[in-house]
């Protein structure tokens, strides 16, 4: 299923979006629940790139689409709505608490070190872990990759997420973040040197002369906790692939960025929890709406 991306330049889903706001401010649950549902996928999957582990996402896109449903009518309609609401993402997972493996300050070196340190390993018999080997080795490939954004900064990681996997344009990504479009080029032209330059010099899927492989790596990750048979965080039912929600007309030879880049987007673009039945409650909740009362 290709998902309508509203991070397009000419977003496809910015007429409707209009048509929702009008009829949600004027009191229609539908229409707004219309939006969330239309959001809440794009957002979590920023959240969860951003924070990695699933529950934290979860988490901040819940507070995102309170933030955004609550002040939906200070919305003026001097910028698109997308603006609006992809802003409010943007101060949130810039701003948000530490989610629980987001350490607080990850460097490529001590990255590397610890993969340098991680055993390699034959895989684990099938009988022993109780769940298909191929989807952990998945589960290792995407738990890796993913700690390698951990390694940037949050700023220059949202702008790595939008520009680098998403292809958000500079004119989009300069929009939200409240940047020139150069400064938006430049950030992101130095995200992805800092963490390209660490997959040439340390990840087998880019550079066949390192010797770091997803499936020798498994077992050393289930052995230090990384991986738990039991609880997979990303190899679950893939419904799409990164590339396939974000699809864009490409050259027949990728540059040297874009096959980095690829190694991102073939992440699941995850399916979100469906969080309109949670907000409902929330707006029918008493002591929601007397804080919402005019004073």
């Amino acid at each position: 299923m290709i998902r309508p991306n509203p991070l397009a330049d000419q977003a496809p889903t910015d007429l409707e979006d209009q048509a929702h706001v009008a009829r949600a401010r004027g009191g229609d649950r539908e229409a707004l629940e219309a939006l969330v549902r239309r959001h809440q996928p794009w957002i979590y999957n920023i959240a969860v790139r951003m924070l990695y582990h699933p529950q934290d996402a979860e988490d901040a896109t819940q507070e995102i689409l309170i933030k955004a449903v609550t002040g939906l009518a200070s919305f003026e309609g001097r910028s698109s709505f997308r603006t609006w609401l992809y802003r409010i993402v943007v101060n949130h997972v810039l701003n948000t608490k530490r989610g629980r493996l987001e350490p607080e300050a990850m460097t490529f070196g001590c990255y590397g070190h610890g993969l340098d340190r991680t055993p390699d390993l034959d895989l684990p018999d099938q009988g022993s872990v109780g769940a298909d080997v191929n989807v952990l080795v998945e589960e290792a490939r995407i738990t890796c990759t993913s700690g390698m954004l951990l390694c940037l900064d949050r700023e220059q990681r949202l702008i790595y997420i939008l520009g680098g996997i998403f292809e958000v344009t500079d004119t989009v990504g300069a929009e939200l973040l409240g940047i020139s479009r150069e400064n938006f080029r430049q950030r992101l032209a130095r995200a992805r040197r800092d963490l390209h330059n660490f997959m040439h010099d340390k990840c087998g899927l880019v550079n066949r002369a390192n010797p770091c492989r997803c499936a020798k790596k498994t077992r050393g990750f289930i052995q230090a906790g990384y991986v738990d048979p039991a609880n997979l965080l990303f190899a679950r039912a893939r419904l799409q692939q990164v590339r396939e929600a974000v699809p864009v007309v490409r050259d027949a030879i990728l540059t040297l960025d874009e096959q980095y880049a690829e190694i991102f987007r073939e992440h699941p673009f995850y399916q979100s929890p469906d969080l309109v039945q949670a907000l409902r409650r929330l707006l029918e909740s008493p002591d929601f709406r007397r804080a919402a009362e005019p004073s």
